[in-house]
């Protein structure tokens, strides 16, 4: 039986989520997390912290087994899984792009793709140019698993896609391939496009990237053990800023 409605006001909602793959090993103990709508939130920790497993149960992957998740005041096991997601873009780690053309794979989902949205969704990204500039523009076809363009390219259809879906919730697994700091800079800016007016959930890989989000919130053992921003966080001196300070200290791939 679905929970009592939380707040309508809030975007999203984990109310005391507990949750393991198996019975005996949780993955998350007792999280509660709340998102006003516009909030953009930053899960932080080491692999294996539950950052994904957060994501999953928003969409309704899994369903928690203690507590309560909730997307708009509503607990998610009442809702239909298409209503459900209908209300988020995903932008995944590993980027999949289907054989066909580089339009359809913008507009994936859309049985008659607008050229018009696909064309605006690429240029806020920034890369309107880049795939009008290879031969049959944004009719060029996509090998399978999209091998003929470079990672950065992949990551760019990926944010046009989430773009063109415009769902009100978006959720970003940054992706962790090294890639050079020019593309690097250009998809910094592709995720400012995508975060603007939406809330946002970016499961974060590289600490550069997420000083602009509202709030990060630090998980250690399927605990949330700091939030804040990333001002407050450094001059707290606990695990985001450790953290903060071995990624610092890495050579750039």
């Amino acid at each position: 039986t679905p929970a009592p409605d939380g707040d309508p006001a809030l975007a999203f909602e984990l109310d005391a989520v507990t949750f393991g793959y198996k019975a005996d090993a949780p993955v998350l103990r007792g999280i509660t997390l709340q998102a006003r709508p516009g909030e953009r939130i930053a899960l932080v920790g080491a692999t294996g912290s539950g950052k994904s497993t957060i994501a999953s149960l928003l969409l309704r992957l899994y369903d928690a087994t203690g507590g309560v998740v909730r997307v708009g005041g509503k607990d998610v096991r009442g809702l239909e899984r298409g209503v459900l997601r209908g209300r988020f873009s995903v932008v995944p780690q590993d980027v999949f792009l289907f054989p066909g053309t580089v339009a359809a794979n913008v507009a994936l989902g859309d049985d008659s793709p607008d050229l018009g949205r696909v064309e605006l969704a690429l240029e806020q990204v920034g890369a309107l140019e880049l795939f009008r500039a290879r031969p049959q523009g944004l009719q060029a076809l996509v090998d399978e698993r999209g091998s003929n363009f470079s990672a950065g390219e992949r990551q760019l259809l990926a944010f046009a896609r989430a773009l063109y879906r415009d769902a009100s919730v978006l959720v970003l697994d940054e992706a962790t391939a090294s890639i050079d700091s020019v593309t690097e800079a250009r998809l910094q800016r592709a995720v400012e496009a995508l975060l603007k007016g939406r809330t946002a959930l970016i499961i974060a890989h590289r600490l550069s990237t997420i000083r602009s989000v509202d709030r990060i919130v630090v998980l250690a053992h399927g605990e949330i053990v700091e939030q804040g921003s990333h001002e407050e966080l450094m001059k707290q001196g606990g695990l985001y800023a450790r953290l903060h300070a071995l990624q610092m200290a890495k050579p750039a791939a």
